[in-house]
């Protein structure tokens, strides 16, 4: 499963900015890498792992702003197609985790 969390935070502010770095930070902290400025994705080895990391993410809501949590298969994400420019790249493999019980 991949966990994609996209968002619009409100910046206008130094309190909105601030908001906005406190949950890009807590989304690296739990694991997730940015694919773009506004969406982060994370590989979780099944739906319970990847359920964990949803209700974290729920936790860590800001007040304002549009936030969307999706998951897909690694079938799904593996049919996606990457381009910078006109190049088109391989999308990276998941990265291997080692998850403590």
């Amino acid at each position: 499963m991949w966990v994609l969390v996209f968002f619009d935070l409100p910046t206008e502010t130094r309190t909105e900015r601030k908001t906005a770095s406190r949950f890009r930070k807590n989304l690296l902290d739990d694991g997730f890498a940015m694919f773009q400025f506004s969406i982060y994705m994370r590989f979780c080895a099944s739906r319970e792992n990847a359920n964990v990391h949803i209700r974290r993410t729920k936790n860590s809501l800001p007040k304002k702003g549009k936030i969307c949590i999706m998951q897909i298969t690694d079938k799904q994400f593996g049919m996606m197609e990457l381009f910078h420019g006109q190049k088109e790249v391989e999308p990276e493999a998941p990265s291997q985790q080692l998850e403590l019980f």
